[in-house]
């Protein structure tokens, strides 16, 4: 059986009504915006519908172009709420505690959005916890606001549960600070931490024991059950090779390439035990990670304006010119080439 195609993610398309409200805020009518991504009234009321993560990117930067507004992230943000996390959401907000609220806006995120890069993660920590959002590194204008979009979203989300306006008692943003950071004020009681290791906010605990006054116990636990199910369901897979597959998002990048004995590691197995249940299976780590690279690398280049030395970064090649090689020997085509022709066809 061939190995499923690497896709880089998608996220409900319930996070389509923040970014219409921030247009429609900046004085813009967002339908014919809308329109020219597929995303009419039916796409947008369509249970379950998903949006992929490039497509995202390109609405979104579209949208700062049309409103000449760079801190639109921002505004997405702050105009969520709870129920555009679907399921998630809806469970989220009939946690006992604004701090199991947070842990469960996160731990069921694959409900409503996913990425090859990583996952959101809920950390604690003897003053309260930290709520981490994965890196999408390198930085540009198509993906900067994704990460303004979810830290202030987070904060929105939760707010209603805090009995007002929740601000985080530290900010932290991998990116360096932007032409706008004064826009983050009101976010976090302290300046916010540009250039940082990673992208996240943290809650003291005494915001995170305040209790929710909708809480309803019947209710959540059925939710939770629902999702529980959900989440089994969504994150099942069927071989080893697509656990693998699943593991080499995070572990790519940073001009270093993942071995067997990375993956090995990560899976608490033996390396030699590993190959031998990749050979059962018909396969090996060398051509999963090949076939992973070759997936990405195509996707990247079609769907994105990444430069091809950042796309060699994230996937794990020493330069760029290593990456451009292994994509001739993949396609038969350059990079270069590749991008000119799908541009051409789409």
């Amino acid at each position: 059986m061939a190995p499923p195609r690497v896709r880089l993610g998608d996220l409900s398309v319930g996070f389509i009504q923040p970014l219409s409200a921030a247009v429609r805020e900046c004085g813009h009518d967002p339908l014919p915006l809308l329109l020219r991504y597929g995303l009419d009234a039916a796409r947008m009321a369509e249970p379950g519908a998903r949006l992929s993560i490039p497509r995202y990117m390109h609405l979104g930067h579209a949208a700062i172009t049309l409103c000449n507004e760079p801190a639109l992230g921002l505004s997405i943000g702050r105009l969520g709420h709870m129920a555009q996390a679907g399921l998630a959401g809806v469970t989220a907000a009939q946690a006992p505690t604004l701090g199991e609220a947070a842990r469960t806006l996160l731990r069921f995120e694959p409900l409503y959005a996913s990425n090859y890069r990583g996952s959101s993660t809920f950390v604690e920590d003897s003053e309260g916890a930290w709520l981490r959002f994965y890196s999408i590194s390198p930085y540009n204008a198509y993906n900067r606001f994704v990460v303004d979009s979810v830290l202030s979203g987070w904060l929105a989300q939760l707010s209603p549960l805090a009995g007002g306006r929740l601000t985080a008692d530290r900010l932290q943003i991998e990116f360096a600070a932007p032409a706008y950071s004064d826009r983050y004020q009101g976010l976090c009681s302290t300046p916010v931490q540009f250039g940082a290791d990673c992208n996240q906010l943290h809650l003291d605990q005494g915001l995170l024991e305040k209790r929710n006054e909708q809480h309803c116990a019947s209710t959540w636990l059925q939710l939770l059950q629902l999702c529980e199910r959900e989440l089994a369901q969504r994150t099942r897979v069927r071989s080893l090779g697509e656990r693998i597959i699943h593991m080499l998002g995070p572990l790519l990048s940073g001009g270093r390439e993942p071995d067997l004995e990375d993956v090995a590691r990560a899976l608490h197995l033996p390396s030699w035990t590993l190959r031998r249940k990749l050979a059962e299976e018909g396969s090996s780590f060398r051509t999963l990670l090949n076939d992973t690279r070759r997936d990405l690398a195509q996707t990247y280049i079609r769907d994105t304006a990444l430069a091809f030395g950042e796309i060699a970064y994230l996937l794990g090649f020493a330069s760029a010119e290593a990456f451009q090689r292994a994509f001739k020997r993949w396609t038969g085509l350059t990079p270069g080439a590749f991008r000119r022709e799908q541009r051409r066809l789409g």
